[in-house]
């Protein structure tokens, strides 16, 4: 046996040395290494006094000194202690055997419930897909919300943004959304929340019929940021796969701000001049590349659809964040706290403010538009309307209360209205 293991070793498969490198400094969440020849997004292993290896990837490196940013707390590091680069040949292994399991930025299994294997291979960074070769968004995405279903309907493949303050409910909208979507696979991705909020969401918001479907890539508060890092961009390499192979997939973030701020502390550890609010620029071009490896693929059976939570900090829309986030991350973006929404234009809906006399927006922008292929798949052509007749019902000149604007009337609460059915009171401005 050990004759027929020989003959089948190739020499190209045993090295010939092994490159060994030293720790020379040690800042912050920064190491510094010498002595080998590393690149950037290689993992490496560090050898501590007790004689076990610390995980790290290399983020940066200036002359012959090589920056490392471990995975997981630096403790136990002397200098000149030995870096070893590792094979990058065993990488991870995705299947549906993936389904209901739980798993931390670097695909570790946290479960408890053994390994994790696959027949397919998964990269650690999400794929780019041709903007030319993406499928188009058609088909409408059931969340199991019936206000989301009925005035701020979603697609199969859009990317959306709940931006709020701290503390209005976007986890539990989030966790709503988990368990009631008529989705094949469903990726949520914990990033940067409290520890105690991931059990709650397990076991309160998902379910044990929700967890079936389900795959959780949980990296809390106290992990790293460069375990932050991995976990946000491993969800979406999870759920690309699925995505891929002709599934419909959920996949959720909470919270992209979390994701921003851990690339800030890494790139002012590396020496990057703060920019607006302290982040970096880097922060600002690392937000759309991710945000665009969601959406649709290539396979026209498969969907990808995106919900991320924002936090606006301060209850503040124009913060930074949250202001890169609105350009990749339509078509709706609301606060939680006032209840106001922004649809994609496209979405029938008026100001509250329009006065009588004018036109809507949506009516002005979309006559003459091509609509989607009908039923029978015959193309249909919006004519364009006069101007009278583009107006919504409630916007035509002598409806209501005259010609007045609209803004000078508002509800009145009436006994047993559930604001369901139409205005019922309707009086000037006080």
């Amino acid at each position: 046996m050990i004759a027929d293991a020989l003959r089948k070793l190739e020499l190209d498969d045993v090295p010939l040395a092994t490159p060994t490198g030293r720790l020379v400094g040690a800042s912050g969440l920064l190491l510094e290494a010498t002595g080998c020849k590393l690149h950037t997004g290689q993992r490496c292993q560090i050898e501590t006094v007790d004689g076990d290896w610390l995980d790290a990837q290399v983020v940066g490196f200036r002359e012959k000194l090589t920056f490392l940013m471990p995975f997981k707390k630096a403790a136990g590091l002397t200098t000149g202690a030995r870096v070893l680069p590792t094979n990058e040949k065993g990488s991870l292994q995705i299947g549906d055997s993936w389904l209901g399991r739980m798993v931390n930025g670097i695909g570790e299994p946290i479960d408890g419930l053994g390994k994790l294997g696959g027949e397919y291979p998964l990269e650690a960074q999400p794929p780019r897909i041709n903007p030319l070769k993406k499928q188009p968004v058609v088909d409408a995405l059931d969340v199991g919300v019936r206000a989301i279903n009925s005035m701020l309907t979603l697609g199969k493949g859009q990317r959306v943004g709940l931006m709020a303050g701290s503390g209005v409910g976007k986890s539990v909208l989030l966790g709503l959304i988990t368990r009631q979507t008529v989705a094949d696979v469903v990726v949520v991705g914990l990033i940067g929340e409290r520890s105690r909020e991931v059990r709650e969401f397990i076991e309160m918001s998902l379910g044990p019929e929700g967890l079936k479907k389900a795959v959780l890539v949980i990296a809390p508060a106290d992990e790293s940021p460069l375990m932050r890092i991995m976990a946000t961009e491993l969800c979406h390499s999870i759920a690309a796969h699925y995505r891929d192979q002709g599934k419909n997939v959920l996949l959720l973030v909470d919270s992209l701000t979390r994701y921003a701020m851990a690339l800030r502390e890494v790139a002012l550890a590396l020496g990057e001049p703060p920019a607006t609010k302290g982040y970096p620029p880097s922060v600002f071009s690392a937000l759309p590349q991710l945000v665009e490896s969601a959406g649709n693929g290539e396979n026209p059976y498969g969907s990808m659809s995106a919900i991320y939570t924002v936090l606006a900090e301060g209850d503040d829309q124009q913060d930074p964040v949250v202001d890169t986030a609105r350009h990749p991350g339509r078509p709706h973006r609301a606060d939680a706290r006032t209840g106001r929404t922004r649809p994609l234009p496209g979405h029938q809906y008026c100001r509250v403010d329009q006065p009588l006399h004018e036109p809507c927006d949506h009516a002005r922008t979309h006559a003459g538009r091509t609509s989607p292929e009908s039923l029978d798949g015959a193309p249909r052509t919006r004519a364009r309307p006069d101007p009278a007749r583009r107006l919504c019902p409630r916007r035509r000149p002598g409806h209501g209360q005259g010609s007045q604007p609209a803004s000078a009337y508002r509800r009145i609460p009436v006994p047993g209205d559930q604001g369901t059915g139409p205005l019922r009171q309707l009086r000037g401005p006080t």
